[in-house]
């Protein structure tokens, strides 16, 4: 069994991500003349306040933004609660919501899926594996079986056609859990070699992952990671776990995204947006650092 004194070193990795979109996002807003709120934290997050009539939404493209308002489900994502923005954010009165960050990985997977024309493309059905012209959902209750018969209730970032997706982009990583917890699932032994899979004391490391992968055998679905390339932590921990899958089979189905590869495939004015944004950019193009323009 690996066990581990301590996290790996995510903190630096996040940290400097983190660090490098509030720049970027306060230039952009002021470019943009857009409304923003920072927060108190190191680096300070960027929030957008939206438009007071709801239609526009300064972290998202108009043209992501005017689809998910035209679709319900996809609405009901923008009420997502800010989780920290008690600690982190003015209590000026606003109601703050996790799409309205700019280090929210939620709003980075909505911008790219829901702007028109992403899924109608060629490029990125076959990175993705999936049927073009699918339709996703987000905040996909995957219902993964504990033995005792119930079900997990926690939800998967977005199901797309049968691929399930966790998005990342700043968190520091993929969340613990008791053993307890994660030994209770009906396919856990089948699915791991529960021996091999990081532990901290009595907790497994990379929760998110474990469930995601349990929940891809469960649904009979593929298993996708959406991460950044600037973030080499992430890919060292899905790889951790990736190993101790032991069903040959399912670890086909898995695998790891990067924003930037997918930035290759998209629309030009999407691929603009989240350079400048985000620092996203294609891989086989040289970034501009738009967050040290003037305005």
């Amino acid at each position: 069994m690996l066990r581990f004194n301590h996290e790996p070193a995510s903190f630096p990795f996040a940290k400097g991500l983190r660090r490098e979109l509030s720049a970027r996002n306060l230039h952009y807003a002021e470019r943009l003349r857009l409304p923003i709120c920072e927060g108190r934290a190191d680096p300070p997050v960027v929030c957008y306040v939206p438009s007071e009539d709801g239609t526009q939404h300064g972290n998202f493209l108009p043209e992501a933004y005017s689809s998910i308002l035209r679709n319900e489900n996809w609405r009901k994502r923008l009420h997502k609660v800010h989780s920290t923005a008690w600690e982190a954010l003015p209590r000026n009165g606003q109601r703050w919501r996790e799409l309205d960050s700019c280090h929210s990985s939620d709003a980075l997977l909505m911008n790219i899926f829901c702007f028109p024309g992403t899924l109608k493309r060629n490029g990125i059905a076959r990175l993705l594996g999936v049927e073009m012209r699918s339709v996703p959902q987000f905040g996909f209750r995957a219902r993964v079986p504990f033995s005792a018969g119930r079900y997990d209730r926690t939800e998967v970032d977005m199901k797309v056609g049968d691929l399930l997706v966790e998005a990342k982009l700043t968190e520091t990583g993929f969340q613990s859990a008791r053993a307890e917890l994660i030994e209770s699932y009906r396919d856990f032994a089948q699915v791991f070699d529960c021996g091999m899979l990081p532990r901290l004391e009595n907790r497994y490391l990379s929760y998110q992952l474990i469930r995601n992968v349990l929940a891809a055998h469960a649904n009979q679905c593929a298993f996708c990671v959406m991460l950044d390339e600037r973030r080499p932590d992430l890919y060292e921990t899905w790889y951790a776990v990736m190993r101790c899958i032991v069903l040959l089979e399912l670890r086909l189905r898995c695998k790891v995204v990067t924003w930037q590869e997918m930035a290759r495939e998209l629309p030009r004015k999407l691929q603009r947006f989240l350079e400048e944004k985000y620092g996203i950019v294609p891989q086989d193009r040289d970034l501009k650092d738009y967050s040290l323009r003037p305005a």
